[in-house]
């Protein structure tokens, strides 16, 4: 049996390592990341192997040749261009079409028994068979789903938390039949997981899943690359290390030469040739490569240094990782996480900061102070977008340098000559941070159009009428220290995870693109937004019967920036309607649960002394709203979804409303019972966007004021459901308690339960496992359904340590039942 290696990756999130340097080449333990690879392929006998390459092809065909000296067969399928993980292997067809061939990523470091692999695959007589393997977190991997048979059931991409179905994930290892490439296009990119593999399980062709004990380390990240290095060194991964074991754990190559006086501490290897004067510390977890100078007095601890690089005396290196021919000179400090590209020079007494990067070939001064990263000139962090954006607190963790960063990632994103739409709400650090993002984004050759203080959909809508994107900044909902930045894609949504991670790639390289002067963006200042915006809404939304309904309406604008358009709206709807707290105030930009509770009920009392016909109030970016009925009570957002859903389905009678999985279940029975359909989403508002695009779409809500109306846009819009919504009360001539009291009550309680991130993974398994027969839906989340149609849902959270249990039954005791009995079940398998 042949076996291809695949090698033609670039690495960015191992920059600048990569820069210079394909990822397969890396040292592990002083030894290529691709040649313990391939040393495992030939210990199970697959010693004729194909590489496939494309990013700095000739290093890796110029490193390890024909293969003679590993004692293999090798040979080489050079793409000209990205085909991914599928077209790859395709480009090697002619190679591998006469037999079965297992297929291994160039840059995973692993010990995985090959040999049961194969025998389990020509067992079970599969197409393909997949190498699985368990681990703690699974988002940056592929999720997979045997039967008890072995038989996969299902695989997800690069999943969210509330995808996380298991903590068995595709470690990208393959045994396959040739026949396997009639699925495959030439000479396009295509990916296994991503196009094959739905359409092998769509067509019911025979994959299997191989879960393998063992190591096995994707090294795709800084943190993942030394982690390697220590597993190497205490002995955690079979993998061969040359020299000698002259002490317990301490490895010394051939040449070596280390002082009598040095003191060393294992487990750590020191390469060929490498020379450690009196005095010099080295210890545990670190790796010297060949011809490295490690001078008198100098430190090193859990540092991985590449060849031929000088250590000068007194240096002191903590958990970094310092490049090829790169010099490091005396009494100069690396601290942890940092890393030092190839053939710099870090000068005396200089001090590089924690986790920063300093990119080939640059020039790090005596005595400087680097806090930012190195590149054309500056910085990066990790795990950007929460649940709203880009968040945090105000000039602590959200300030003007990081929101510069971020519009210049987001600009490089872009095509120069874009255009982007920028927008705030009204509060003082909003106002600051998007001047810092206007000129950012002009910097790297994007035109801008300003719409300053705006509700939230109005710059969705903007956005949508022909730019590349935009970007909104606002007060956290809630917490009025905290600012969001959220970025929109050209149709005004938030950005797809897709589009966040490309961003979020940028953003960690740090490679920025700057304009030339003749290059700088534009930026103009749109006139009568307001009257556009309230007009396309009269145009797109039924209003009829309204101006004869002499209905009379409370709107509470909340001080925020609705209150901007509704004067024109409300002048367009032709409604007698009470407008309070319609003022701007920039003390006050966001409300917290316990005020926008106490503005509800004020709404309340000031409509059942008005006798209107109900009251909304808009939360303060204009993107939620709230409602109370005629006899002032409030109506729960739970309820508002009920009463907007059972209006739209009364009068549509057809079409698809779209919920995501946490809502009550008598949704589906209200939305039946006037002969529409639910289709469910994850909890994720470009989830609810992306089924809001379908044609046959009529309605989608969030059931915590978020209500979409297809017919004038994908996303959540409060003033555009406030004019639908007066309209069908005019049309119904039904008051909301009576629409509210026609809808069966729902019983619905939620849960949450601290779970620690390292076994977020497996508590979703045993949860999969304690379903048994059960039915179970993985829309987000795994949701388990009882016979009697009680049903419990659980959901890790995306950004916390807390994993989420809704539970609904035929009464409130019945579904804190079911909560209970499934704590029980995370409880356990969390430990």
């Amino acid at each position: 049996m042949k076996a291809v290696v695949m090698a033609g990756g670039e690495g960015t999130r191992l920059r600048p390592m990569t820069a210079s340097m394909p990822k397969p080449l890396l040292p592990v333990a002083n030894r290529p990341i691709m040649e313990h690879v391939l040393r495992l392929l030939k210990q199970h006998g697959l010693t004729e192997t194909v590489v496939t390459v494309q990013f700095l092809a000739s290093l890796v065909k110029n490193y390890f040749g024909d293969g003679e000296e590993l004692g293999m067969e090798l040979s080489y399928a050079h793409e000209e261009k990205p085909l991914g993980t599928a077209g790859s292997v395709k480009n090697a067809e002619e190679a591998l079409k006469d037999d079965s061939f297992l297929v291994i990523s160039g840059d995973a470091l692993t010990d995985f028994d090959l040999t049961d692999l194969i025998r389990y695959h020509r067992e079970k007589g599969a197409l393909v068979t997949v190498c699985l393997t368990r681990v703690p977190n699974p988002l940056e991997f592929g999720i997979t789903i045997v039967d008890d048979e072995g038989k996969v059931e299902r695989f997800l991409e690069k999943p969210t938390w509330g995808q996380v179905f298991s903590d068995t994930v595709n470690t990208g290892i393959y045994v396959m039949e040739p026949e396997v490439f009639d699925y495959v296009e030439a000479d396009v990119s295509v990916d296994w997981s991503g196009d094959v593999f739905p359409r092998l399980l769509k067509e019911g062709r025979p994959i299997y899943g191989y879960i393998a004990e063992g190591y096995w380390e994707d090294v795709g990240t800084h943190e993942s690359y030394v982690k390697a290095q220590a597993d190497v060194l205490e002995g955690r991964v079979r993998a061969d290390l040359d020299g000698f074991e002259i002490s317990p754990g301490v490895w010394v190559a051939e040449g070596a030469e280390v002082h009598p006086d040095a003191k060393l501490r294992g487990p750590l290897y020191i390469g060929d040739y490498a020379k450690v004067e009196a005095g010099a510390e080295i210890r545990e977890h670190t790796v010297v490569g060949s011809n490295v100078v490690v001078k008198s007095d100098a430190f090193l601890h859990k540092a991985v240094v590449h060849d031929n690089v000088y250590i000068g005396p007194q240096t002191n290196l903590r958990g970094c990782v310092i490049g090829k021919n790169t010099d490091v000179m005396r009494a100069a400090r690396i601290e942890d996480g940092a890393v030092i590209g190839d053939e710099c020079l870090i000068g005396e007494e200089s001090i590089v900061q924690g986790n920063v990067r300093v990119y080939p070939f640059k020039t790090v001064e005596a005595g400087a102070f680097v806090s930012t990263s190195v590149i054309w000139e500056s910085r990066g962090q990790a795990n950007l977008f929460g649940a709203r954006g880009v968040s945090g607190i105000m000039n602590v963790e959200i300030t003007p340098e990081l929101a510069v960063r971020l519009a210049s990632a987001y600009a490089t994103t872009l095509k120069k000559g874009s255009t982007v739409t920028t927008a705030r709400d009204h509060s003082r650090g909003a106002r600051a941070l998007k001047r810092a993002v206007i000129s950012a984004l002009q910097a790297s050759a994007i035109d801008v159009r300003d719409l300053e203080n705006v509700p939230l959909p109005v710059a969705r809508q903007q956005t949508a009428r022909g730019s590349a994107g935009g970007i909104m900044i606002r007060t956290s909902p809630g917490r009025p220290d905290s600012l969001d930045i959220l970025f929109l894609d050209e149709r005004g949504a938030d950005l797809s995870q897709a589009a966040q991670r490309k961003l979020d790639r940028v953003y960690a390289r740090q490679e920025y693109r700057r304009a030339f002067p003749g290059e700088i963006g534009d930026l103009s200042f749109p006139a009568s937004v307001f009257d556009a915006y309230t007009g396309s809404v009269m145009r797109a939304v039924d209003t009829t019967g309204v101006a004869e309904s002499g209905l009379k309406i409370v709107v509470d604008a909340a001080h925020g920036s609705a209150g901007l358009v509704l004067p024109s709206l409300l002048g367009r709807l032709g409604v007698e309607s009470l407008t309070i707290n319609p003022g701007l105030d920039e003390a006050r930009p966001t409300e917290t649960a316990e005020e926008r509770r106490a503005g509800l009920v004020r709404l309340g009392e000031i409509v059942a002394s008005a006798r209107a016909a109900f009251g909304v109030r808009f939360d303060p970016v204009g993107e939620r709203l709230s409602l109370v009925d005629e006899r002032g009570r409030i109506v729960e957002d739970h309820r508002a979804l009920l009463v907007m859903l059972d209006l739209i389905a009364a009068e549509r009678r057809s079409g698809r409303v779209a919920l995501p999985v946490t809502t009550t279940r008598i949704a589906e029975q209200v939305a039946a019972y006037h002969g529409t359909q639910v289709e469910w989403t994850t909890t994720s508002p470009d989830d609810l966007t992306r089924v809001a695009l379908k044609d046959g779409t009529v309605f989608g809500g969030d059931g915590r004021g978020g209500f979409i109306v297809p017919e004038f846009s994908s996303v959540f819009d409060a003033a555009a459901a406030f004019a639908r919504l007066v309209g069908l009360v005019a049309r119904t001539q039904l008051s909301l308690s009576q629409i509210d009291a026609r809808i069966p009550r729902a019983h619905l309680q939620r849960r949450d339960i601290a779970t620690p991130w390292a076994v977020k993974g497996m508590v979703m398994r045993r949860v999969v496992e304690a379903a048994g027969d059960r039915s179970v839906d993985t829309t987000d989340g795994v949701r388990v359904v009882e016979t009697d149609g009680r049903w419990v849902l659980v959901l890790p959270d995306p950004a916390e340590a807390v994993t989420h249990l809704w539970a609904e039954g035929p009464d409130d005791d019945a579904a804190r039942e079911l909560l209970d009995t499934w704590t029980a079940v995370i409880d356990t398998a969390a430990g």
